[in-house]
């Protein structure tokens, strides 16, 4: 049996509206992205800068959630290992100064996703061997045990204190400037990311989380395919981390905590997991939200967590699993109006 078509058949009907929904959502968040600079303030600039990276941080979460059906509470390791990737070589570039060139730059941006693939790699070995909520703890276990290790490394990470000064080439200090170069990035590797899913590859890791044991029948070592998998999310998570630092110009401890964590998952939840677009989607509400709610009130997490508890209870599948069931019930409605019409009209005839 070819392996494709045996895996695209043990696929969830559930999960077939993430075509083109999410094509179509994704050109508009193109068109969006593209042209907000031109229409934005300087601060807004910012927050978009930053839906950028953390949409990029909560897609690579989503596959290992919304494609391969296990959640990870430990994703932010890989964020963070990115991020510090990228920091520890601009100390050394720099030497104690401010400037960098914009080759080592780019390289210190580029290091960022080998260090983060290798922590998947090793994180991931054992991880893989389990699935539910053991795989959950176990993430969280090696996400936080790593937080330790960068926050106790005084000599080499700088502890608690992190790494500061991360300050881009002169180019990309301007907002505009290094928005537009997180815009080309993300959008490189979403497009590298869409390949992934639909390829062979994506289809047996929604095999995968729809019925493990099935696909294990059809001699598929489920293991090794779980593994790169982790490994390329943790690549893309690492790549966000790498972009975080320069944008915040410093990096510390909690980016490799549970809490980091929890925000991917929050992103991908009000977005909507079974959709591609889903979790940059939930990217610009929760932090378009969080600039907005933290400008006149300190209850940021009462209003989050009311959000959350809201499309949990109401519309689990996120604002694009919403908007694809209503767009469900208006085509069944138009065609049930154009049956309905055609009988009325036929009566007369016969």
């Amino acid at each position: 049996m070819n392996l494709e078509n045996s895996a695209t058949q043990t696929t969830d009907t559930r999960r077939k509206p993430m075509g083109m929904l999410s094509v179509r959502v994704l050109a508009l968040l193109f068109v969006v992205f593209l042209a907000a600079p031109a229409v934005l303030g300087e601060f807004w600039v910012e927050v978009a800068t930053e839906i950028l990276i953390l949409g990029l941080f909560a897609m690579s979460f989503n596959l290992i959630y919304g494609y391969m059906g296990q959640i990870s509470f430990g994703h932010a390791a890989f964020f963070g290992l990115g991020a510090y990737a990228t920091a520890m070589l601009f100390r050394e570039f720099t030497g104690g100064t401010e400037e960098i060139s914009y080759l080592q730059f780019f390289v210190s941006l580029a290091a960022g996703i080998p260090l983060a693939a290798f922590g998947a790699l090793l994180v991931g070995y054992f991880c893989i061997r389990l699935t539910g909520i053991y795989f959950a703890i176990l993430t969280l276990a090696f996400g936080e045990l790593l937080f330790f290790v960068v926050f106790s490394w005084y000599s080499f990470t700088g502890g608690d204190d992190g790494i500061q000064r991360l300050l881009p080439p002169p180019l990309f200090r301007d907002p505009v400037m290094y928005y537009y170069l997180c815009f080309v990035i993300v959008i490189a590797a979403m497009a590298v990311m869409w390949r992934i899913v639909h390829s062979p590859f994506g289809y047996l890791l929604r095999a995968m989380r729809d019925n493990q044991e099935r696909t294990r029948f059809l001699g598929i070592n489920t293991r090794i395919y779980m593994l790169i998998n982790f490994v390329i999310a943790g690549s893309f998570a690492g790549l966000a981390g790498a972009l975080w630092g320069p944008f915040t110009r410093s990096v510390a401890p909690t980016l490799l905590g549970w809490q980091e964590s929890g925000i991917a998952v929050f992103m991908t939840l009000l977005g909507g997991s079974a959709f591609f677009a889903g979790p940059m989607v939930g990217s610009i509400i929760y932090t378009f939200l969080h600039a907005w709610v933290t400008g006149f009130t300190q209850y940021w997490p009462l209003t989050i967590g009311a959000i959350i508890l809201i499309i949990v209870l109401f519309s689990p599948g996120g604002l694009l699993g919403a908007i694809d069931a209503w767009r469900r019930i208006r085509t069944r409605q138009g065609s049930s109006g154009v049956a309905d019409n055609t009988l009325v009209k036929e009566e007369p005839d016969s």
